[in-house]
Formats: C-alpha cells, structure tokens, sequence
C-alpha cells in the first residue's frame, strides 16, 4: 500500500514537471515571437527615418549645404545598416549578439546600465517632485471636517480669502525677518 501511494506521488510530479516544462516552452516560443515581431517593425522604422534623412541629405545638397548633407548621408547609413539588421535578424540572433557585445566590452556594458540608472533616478525624482508639489500646493483646497473649523474664518464673507495662520503656509512679513 505504501509503495503504491509512493508511485502514485512520483507520477504526480512527474506530470506537474512536464506541465511546468510546457509551460515554460510555451512562454519562450511567445516571447520570441513577440520579439521577432517588435524587432522587424523597429527595424521597418529605422529604415524609413534612414530614408527621411536621405531626402533631408538632398536638400540640403540643393542649398548648398554640402557639410551637413555628408553627415546627414552617414547617420542614414547606419541607420539602414541597424534597420536591416533588425528586419531579418530573429529573437535567437539578436540575442546572441547581445551577449557577445557584452562578452566583448563589458565596460561599455556597465557604462549603459550606470547611465540608465542615473537617468532612472533622475526621472523618479523630477516626478517625485512633482508629486510632491501636487499635494501641497497653496491653490488647493483642504476640506476640514467641520467640529474642527476656525470661528476667526466663520465670519468672513463667502469667496474672501482666508487669513493665514501659524502653519497654512510660508512665513513672511516683518514678524519673520531676524533681528540685527
């Protein structure tokens, strides 16, 4: 009986594994499908900005502009060169050449992250601030309940401005400035 219960527990795992390995397969196979589809429209973009800078390279060849026009070529250059990689590369190759960019300059690899993170941290704070200065700033109203409302504000007329008072907000005023 006990080893009948035994055998029965194996194949039970051994089914949740083959379910967790088809799952896992599952999720692999979308995802590279996911990113072969997201990589070919990239790579569908790259290439028509790459033409847009051509047409921008031969006007400013029409005015004169010889210069810019060279540089404006070279950008849509490599512009298709990275638009035609990323249309025929699959999910498998762009990987893999990933990898063996990071293999190969491991110290441009933690310059992007450090430089990623420095930008993450910048954005978070800049909308922290924001945040911040949403909920306190002066314009808004706060709603207090009323058993705690002021009797010096309860007799003034509807729509007038509200006196300050120690704490509602920045001081300022003779009272405030220091003594010299």
């Amino acid at each position: 009986m006990a080893e009948q219960g035994r055998s029965s527990a194996q194949e039970a795992q051994e089914q949740v594994k083959e379910k967790a390995q088809e799952a896992t397969e599952k999720a692999r196979t979308t995802l590279r499908e996911q990113v072969d589809g997201r990589s070919t429209q990239a790579g569908e973009q790259v290439s028509q900005q790459a033409g847009d800078l051509r047409t921008l390279s031969q006007e400013l060849r029409n005015q004169g502009k010889d210069g810019p026009a060279k540089l404006a070529d070279q950008v849509a250059e490599r512009a298709e060169q990275v638009g035609s990689y990323l249309t025929r590369s699959d999910a498998d190759r762009i990987l893999r050449d990933a990898e063996d960019f990071g293999r190969s300059n491991p110290w441009a690899v933690i310059a992007g992250g450090v430089a990623v993170g420095f930008l993450a941290s910048r954005f978070l704070k800049a909308s922290s601030r924001d945040r911040y200065h949403g909920r306190t700033s002066p314009g808004r109203a706060q709603i207090q309940p009323a058993a705690s409302a002021d009797p010096a504000r309860l007799d003034r007329a509807p729509g007038a401005p509200a006196q300050p008072r120690v704490g509602d907000g920045p001081a300022s005023g003779p009272a405030t400035t220091p003594a010299i």
